[in-house]
């Protein structure tokens, strides 16, 4: 059992517990942190605190994380691309139809289940018994680049660098429509749908913050290659932010139109390429940058002959 001291910031003033305290350790989903204030292990200010309890900013929460159970996920013989590896973290680089944790209906091939087999037990433990190592998330049909924690000190550090916007995440994206500014933000709260609890969308009504750096590379007659810079990491963030301007990624199947102009984009067209931090232990800032998968250069080829 591993015990953290949180500080409410003004930022979270008037929040649950449960949302503030999310909000603060990003490892912790909201169901999770639910969970531990139901078993008593998430103090407000030394009691323990209903998942409901409003926070106010200076307010003191300490929450006990459990040691991750005995893990019961399978490890699979699964070839995975590594781009870079030592004794604290990985990146890999997730092709395609690869979902990165076992869920409902995935519960073998995912990254995890490969992971366990290349790494045994070097994974971090915060992420709990399905997400072990798992410091962000990229989408099942999203490729690209993915930062993989082998101990808690370097999947704290990743995870602090996310929640201060030091972690730099970039990806390519092929999306409809052409844009009237070549570069552009997108700021935006982004929540859960109240009509399909499958998406996610623009809201201000429980919605969080959300920033998107958009910039326009190459212009065809009905689409655009645009490079987007995270600077918060929400569910489906890219996919949601352009498809709010009217402007989805090519082959989304849940904010895309149902037909598209182009035949056989196998699935949506956005790639994790680039992703930077600083190592958990050297202090070293390291960049590492993918190709653009053979799916997505396909179709710039089809556009670019399109004209």
């Amino acid at each position: 059992m591993t015990s953290q001291l949180l500080e409410v910031t003004q930022e979270q003033e008037g929040f649950r517990i449960d949302k503030a305290v999310s909000a603060l350790l990003p490892e912790l989903s909201r169901s999770a942190v639910q969970n531990l204030c139901a078993a008593g292990q998430v103090l407000l200010n030394g009691a323990p605190a209903s998942k409901s309890a409003q926070v106010r900013a200076g307010d003191q929460v300490t929450v006990e994380v459990p040691d991750p159970e005995p893990l019961e996920v399978e490890a699979e013989d699964i070839p995975l691309e590594i781009v870079y590896e030592d004794n604290d973290l990985l990146v890999v680089n997730k092709p395609k139809g690869m979902v990165v944790h076992p869920a409902p209906g995935n519960y073998t091939g995912t990254l995890v289940n490969a992971l366990l087999a290349h790494c045994g037990e070097s994974l971090s433990g915060i992420g709990g018994v399905i997400r072990p190592g798992i410091v962000h998330r990229i989408d099942k049909d999203t490729s690209g680049l993915l930062i993989v924690a082998k101990n808690d000190l370097a999947h704290q550090s990743l995870s602090e660098q996310i929640k201060v916007h030091s972690f730099t995440r970039e990806y390519a994206a092929i999306v409809h429509g052409r844009f009237k500014e070549a570069a552009f933000t997108v700021d935006a709260p982004i929540g859960r749908s109240p009509v399909d609890r499958k998406k996610m969308c623009v809201t201000d009504r429980g919605g969080r913050a959300a920033v998107t750096h958009v910039e326009v590379l190459e212009e065809f007659r009905a689409f655009s290659h645009v490079r987007c810079r995270l600077e918060t990491g929400r569910t489906h963030q890219i996919r949601v932010h352009l498809s709010y301007l009217g402007h989805p990624v090519a082959g989304d199947p849940l904010y895309g139109p149902k037909k598209t102009p182009i035949k056989d984009t196998q699935g949506q067209c956005l790639h994790a390429k680039t992703i930077g931090f600083t190592h958990p232990r050297t202090g070293e800032r390291l960049f590492f940058d993918s190709a653009l998968p053979e799916y997505f250069q396909r179709l710039l080829e089809k556009l670019r002959q399109q004209g």
